[in-house]
């Protein structure tokens, strides 16, 4: 058992691949400027022998669009975001941001002009200021104003200000506090695209709401790929992409494929509320 250490020591050291490095120095300073996302016949697999995850999916986002993710376990929902940020590479196909290949793109380039809200909210040991901001690229009044916007400022005050600790993973935070200083730290990145997975399955009705109000306004003018967790979150959103075993099986605004009887989304949707209630209203 005392060896255990050892063997895993020496796999991390020697056999784990590296990402690459390689930096775009042609890449301008502003990009993305419009927030575009283009997929274009894309596939990815975890590992060989596996079947697709993402299997020749293909569409296309406008900037500025909300777009509400839906679909089954297993349907390749999470897939898209690790392939957006590169934490898989693909076995087919492109994927284009303001019309670049994210490939010529740095790792650390393209992950710092984009913004995501995890389902399990991530902080570390430290100050809220250091969660917040951990390469030090802002000033006080930058973070205190996206804690006035998250309604996180009576918290931190309370807890004496953006030097006090967060504890252990955040330890000192409810759930729905933790996930409202994600939120906050999204916001200090302007990034074009925002990328929410699932990011209020484990808060209550009341801190949804907050996060979905604090999006929809400070967000208006950006892209927004958000999986739904509850149907109701995504009911406002321009179009809803429909997953199913890897694919695109549905891609249209939530009236429109409310209305369709043989509609994947339609079943989901009456299951939750009753679909014909959404359409009178």
């Amino acid at each position: 058992m005392q060896l255990v250490s050892v063997e895993r020591t020496e796999e991390y050291s020697t056999g784990l691949p590296i990402e690459p490095q390689h930096q775009n120095t042609k890449l301008s300073p502003s990009w993305p400027e419009h927030g575009c996302l283009e997929f274009r016949n894309v596939a990815l697999t975890y590992r060989d022998g596996l079947p697709n995850a993402l299997d020749g999916v293909s569409l296309m986002v406008r900037p500025g669009e909300k777009i509400g993710i839906v679909g089954r376990t297993g349907s390749g929902k999470s897939t898209i975001f690790l392939a957006l940020f590169r934490m898989v590479e693909l076995s087919q196909g492109q994927i284009l941001l303001d019309q670049l290949d994210i490939t010529t793109v740095g790792l650390v380039q393209l992950r710092s002009r984009l913004a995501i809200i995890p389902q399990d909210p991530f902080l570390f040991s430290g100050t809220v200021r250091e969660n917040l901001d951990p390469c030090g690229r802002h000033l006080e009044p930058e973070l205190l104003d996206v804690l006035e916007q998250c309604h996180l400022s009576p918290v931190v005050s309370r807890m004496g200000g953006l030097d006090a600790e967060v504890g252990e993973r955040g330890r000192f935070f409810s759930a729905g506090q933790k996930q409202l200083l994600c939120l906050a730290r999204a916001l200090l990145t302007q990034a074009k695209v925002l990328c929410i997975d699932e990011a209020t399955a484990s808060v209550d009705h009341k801190t949804d709401k907050l996060l979905q109000q604090t999006i929809r306004e400070k967000f208006q003018d950006k892209t927004v790929l958000t999986i739904a967790h509850r149907i109701n979150t995504i009911m406002d959103c321009d179009r809803v992409l429909v997953m199913h075993a890897g694919k695109v099986v549905e891609f249209d605004s939530p009236v429109s494929l409310c209305q369709a009887d043989n509609s994947i989304f339609h079943r989901l949707f009456s299951s939750a509320q009753g679909c014909w209630w959404f359409i009178r209203s």
